[in-house]
């Protein structure tokens, strides 16, 4: 097994050339091109996080509590809703720094073991997928470089591991006990499959939804929702009786103890009701207003 500084070493050697490439060879910013470089290092030292050592992971809870806070404060206040005022910020900042360099080698002590699922090609997959997410970005390049930094110095770490587990016994191969154990994709405990597979599936379908090659289904408004809940209803619980028109019988001004006009059919055995001697035309006019004044009215 490759050493902590050997690791760091080539980590770093890695994260050089790949911001170079990214910054003269795919036309990224410097800026973008040194924050892929950084990633790169890091992702060198993610396995190590559960070293039993305990310098890896104070090294790495480190850096990533004094980063981290100042790249997601701003996602986490929009998430919770709270106001973007600066004595908040500045307490979500300090509070996410504890959180992540006290409480996280916490609970990362506590539920790993060495050379255990964090030493795995699912585990690669999760960090890439994590800064591809929690990078502040709209550009999905940016994004996906900085993912692919740390994809990169995860898998030199594997790599290293899996090239030191093989030692040369005069002329011939030697495998230590600890080959195999980097470059895996499931581990001999059944719970940490689940978990990491559980983490990876969640993590997955959240990047392609927010790269756009997944769409959700957009939520169904509530008059579309009202209208499939009553097409939901047996139709043998409605009385269908109440639905025939046959027993209300047609509409009739006589039952209705209404006026019928001259224009409406005569109903049968009805009695033509006489016009009032005024017209409604006459009612509505003012007082001070002759009806000959628009002419002779028709009566």
């Amino acid at each position: 097994m490759a050493a902590y500084r050997e690791h760091i070493t080539v980590s770093t050697m890695l994260g050089i050339g790949y911001g170079l490439g990214a910054t003269f060879a795919l036309d990224f910013t410097p800026a973008q091109g040194a924050l892929a470089a950084w990633l790169t290092a890091l992702g060198g030292m993610l396995p190590d996080l559960d070293s039993e050592t305990g310098r890896p992971v104070r090294e790495m809870f480190g850096l990533v509590a004094a980063i981290a806070p100042l790249a997601l404060v701003g996602r986490l206040i929009g998430w919770l809703g709270l106001p973007s005022d600066v004595e908040i910020t500045m307490l979500m900042i300090v509070v996410m720094y504890l959180v992540i360099k006290y409480g996280g080698a916490s609970i990362i002590g506590a539920v790993s073991v060495h050379r255990g699922m964090f030493h795995s090609l699912p585990a690669l997959a999760i960090a890439a997928e994590v800064t591809y997410l929690c990078y502040p970005s709209d550009l999905t390049t940016v994004k996906l470089l900085m993912a692919s930094g740390t994809a990169t110095g995860f898998f030199s770490h594997l790599l290293l591991d899996e090239m030191y587990s093989v030692q040369w016994a005069g002329v011939r191969l030697k495998l230590k006990k600890s080959a195999g154990t980097a470059m895996k994709m499931f581990s001999s405990s059944f719970i940490p499959n689940v978990v990491t597979y559980s983490i990876l599936a969640v993590l997955t379908y959240a990047m392609l939804v927010d790269a756009g090659i997944i769409q959700p289904k957009p939520a169904e408004p509530l008059f579309q929702q009202a209208d499939s809940a009553d097409r939901m209803i047996p139709d043998d619980s409605v009385d269908e009786s109440l639905l025939n028109e046959d027993h209300l019988g047609e509409p009739s001004f006589t039952t209705a103890g209404a006026t019928q006009p001259e224009f409406v059919r005569p109903e049968p055995n009805a009695q033509p009701v006489p016009l009032p001697e005024r017209t409604a035309f006459e009612e509505v006019l003012p007082p001070t207003v002759s009806p000959d004044a628009f002419g002779p009215v028709r009566r």
